[in-house]
């Protein structure tokens, strides 16, 4: 039987497990620098920066939905983006995935969002046909890019003289 709950700050080591085995699909188990401690404060203290959903299939865990809000200002409404949703190997095909996202869904309809939205590998093609039988749709002509590290450390320290940063 699966029973979807909110996490709590006693699922932290879970949580960090699943991310772990998330990135070891993935091919990049050396790319997770998060710790229990980050969880903690980001997750669990009093201004929250994300959201889990566990699923646990017979009471044992079995996956997760790591998310948090975006805001459209074409829409004027935030949204839900999901981070990562991960289902154990062994737990796969038996509806978990596609219930976890019913109930992100079910969240961002109760809470006004615009919608839902998250990142797929391009050579996931079980996740995306998955994705794609539940109705989502690529976004056509967008590409996502980010900045990080030493180049993110640079820009910051670009910021021309004078300009006032309050």
């Amino acid at each position: 039987m699966l029973k979807l709950r909110k996490a709590t700050a006693k699922d932290i080591p879970l949580i960090l497990s699943f991310i772990r085995e998330l990135a070891e699909y993935e091919r990049a188990p050396n790319a997770v620098s998060c710790t229990e401690k980050d969880l903690r404060r980001d997750g669990f203290g009093s201004n929250p920066k994300f959201r889990v959903i566990i699923a646990e299939w017979n009471g044992e865990p079995a996956g997760m939905a790591f998310f948090f809000y975006n805001y459209s200002t074409w829409q004027g409404r935030p949204g839900i983006f999901i981070e990562d949703l991960f289902v154990r190997p062994r737990f796969r095909s038996k509806g978990i995935g596609r219930a976890l996202m019913a109930h992100l869904a079910k969240t961002a309809t109760a809470e006004q969002c615009y919608g839902v939205r998250w990142e797929v590998l391009d050579w996931n093609t079980p996740a995306i046909d998955v994705y794609q039988h539940l109705g989502s749709k690529f976004r056509q002509g967008w590409r996502i890019m980010q900045i990080t590290g030493q180049e993110l450390t640079e820009l910051a320290e670009s910021v021309p003289k004078g300009v006032s940063n309050e």
